[in-house]
């Protein structure tokens, strides 16, 4: 079964730029959303926000980015390790 991935993220977020690169260099397929591009791209992040895997992020004071959402929050990854760790 081929899962659905979104990342969600920002041009201004150095973090974001790295994840990105790190799918592309692993062929990774998946459909890249700037939070900061406008407000379409922005709510849908938001309605994943509210999962308790952002948790962390809120409690850091956070926006929670980069977040990756497989099969529409099946599961929510924060970084290329996790993604990594993920796909074993």
């Amino acid at each position: 079964m081929v899962k659905k991935k979104v990342v969600f993220g920002s041009s201004m977020c150095p973090d974001c730029i790295v994840m990105k690169e790190a799918l592309d260099e692993r062929g990774v397929k998946y459909l890249y959303l700037d939070i900061t591009e406008n407000l379409a791209n922005l709510k849908k992040f938001l309605k994943f926000r509210e999962n308790p895997a952002f948790d962390f992020a809120k409690e850091k004071g956070s926006i929670g980015i980069p977040a990756m959402v497989v099969n529409d929050g099946e599961k929510i990854l924060f970084s290329i390790e996790e993604f990594d760790e993920y796909n074993k």
